[in-house]
């Protein structure tokens, strides 16, 4: 099998970097095991080992720091028959120590290269979380407050099947690789090195010095055996091939007219307790009926039974590229809270748009129509103010028709609540 290496796009790691000697190893294992490059996936994140990608003609995927393994385990599952290989140094370890540990636990047949050089080697060398404590790094003191993360203890005790502590300057690299990715389940190397730019211009590190000391530590060379068990993504499809398939949700014909000719915005601006949020849908789903695009936004506030409460809804005959409304057709103002939160929109409006204004409430100045409807006066209670409004502007016949919003009620409400939404709607007069 040829090499897999991109000759368009050498590695440019500093020189005496342990990095490229682990480039040209994994290369010579892909091809030792035969996998074509379009077989293999690189994933990496950000740092001196966030270039493999790179290097190698095969898929790619370039994350963020310390989600390497969050790709991969998409790319694994929608893809299993791909070979998954993530590079990660130290600094991603640390900052993703939590996705470590779910890769771990789950079993994903993933093969995990820590190019461990005790250092965040790219932006400075400041301690992460492999430095030892007596270093001198670019932070500072900091390191010596903190016990250095042992890779191979850590990927143990969290369910790893497959873990191995090797050089980077080791004759058996090529080997070390290739029998990690050929385990079948998820396999991860601890592969300590030298960072010539940063940790070893203040720290003495050689190669034998690396072998020393791994040498002084508890052998970690492969497979774990009180962890062995099923590979993940075959145990999950094996498992969900068994179950009883969902019946897909019933499609809404499109039945009626949009009365209106091209796109229509409409934000609902009110309150926790006012069903802002479920008048959107039903707003949505009547644009359905019609055979319209739609989206929706919503914003409120994390305690959800308090505060603003805002939809922002989009019907349009033609696709919506952004879901962002910059000038509404038509804003229901119900509650000060939900107003003051979009504040800024109204100065830009002019006649063309239509405010639905619970009396009661004020609203910026701007040059916008507006109606006043008083809910309140005709026994409507607060909660049902949002879908009053609804039926306001469908018998105004403004974006949705009163046959949209009927169908629409008829298919979000069960039986017992239809009869009520049916009778609201059909007591607002304008």
């Amino acid at each position: 099998m040829n090499s897999l290496l991109n000759t368009g796009r050498p590695p440019v790691f500093c020189p005496g970097c342990s990095h490229e000697r682990v480039t040209k190893a994994l290369d010579k294992a892909l091809s030792n095991i035969g996998i074509d490059g379009n077989k293999a996936v690189i994933v990496s994140d950000i740092g001196c080992s966030g270039l493999f990608d790179t290097f190698f003609n095969t898929h790619a995927f370039h994350g963020i720091h310390g989600r390497a393994l969050t790709y991969a385990a998409g790319i694994k599952m929608a893809k299993p028959d791909l070979n998954v290989i993530v590079t990660m140094g130290d600094g991603g370890l640390g900052i993703g120590g939590a996705h470590l540990l779910a890769a771990c636990r789950r079993n994903i047949n993933l093969t995990l290269l820590i190019l461990n050089n005790f250092n965040f080697g790219m932006t400075g060398g400041q301690f992460s979380a492999t430095t030892p404590p007596d270093a001198q790094v670019g932070s500072g003191f900091l390191n010596r407050f903190e016990k250095p993360l042992d890779v191979c203890d850590v990927a143990r005790s969290a369910g790893a099947p497959y873990v191995s502590r090797c050089s980077s300057y080791s004759n058996d690299l090529p080997a070390e690789i290739e029998k990690a990715v050929r385990f079948d389940g998820f396999s991860v190397i601890d592969m300590w090195g030298i960072c010539p730019g940063r940790y070893t211009k203040r720290n003495r590190l050689t190669p034998q010095i690396i072998d020393e000391s791994i040498a002084g530590l508890a052998p970690c060379s492969g497979i774990v055996e009180e962890n062995k068990r099923e590979e993940y993504g075959r145990n999950y499809r094996e498992f969900t091939s068994k179950l009883k398939k969902a019946t897909p949700p019933a499609g809404i014909r499109a039945e009626f007219v949009f009365p209106e000719s091209e796109r229509r915005e409409v934000m609902i601006l009110g309150s926790a307790g006012q069903r802002i949020i479920t008048s959107g849908d039903i707003l949505c789903i009547a644009g359905l009926t019609a055979g319209l695009n739609v989206t929706q936004k919503n914003d409120y506030n994390i305690t959800v039974l308090r505060g603003p409460s805002i939809s922002e809804i989009i019907l349009s005959p033609d696709d919506i590229g952004y879901s962002g409304i910059e000038k509404p057709s038509v804003i229901i103002a119900l509650a000060q809270e939900g107003i003051d939160r979009r504040r800024y929109i109204f100065s830009g409006l002019d006649e063309s748009t239509l405010i639905i204004r619970s009396v009661g409430v004020e609203v910026p100045e701007s040059r916008a129509t507006i109606l006043d409807v008083d809910l309140k006066a005709r026994g409507i209670k607060s909660e049902n103010w949002a879908l009053a409004s609804l039926a306001v502007m469908a018998k105004l016949k403004k974006v949705i028709s009163m046959d949209m919003l009927n169908a629409a009620l008829k298919l979000v409400f069960r039986e017992t609540m239809l009869e009520s939404a049916m009778e609201l709607v059909n007591r607002v007069e304008i």
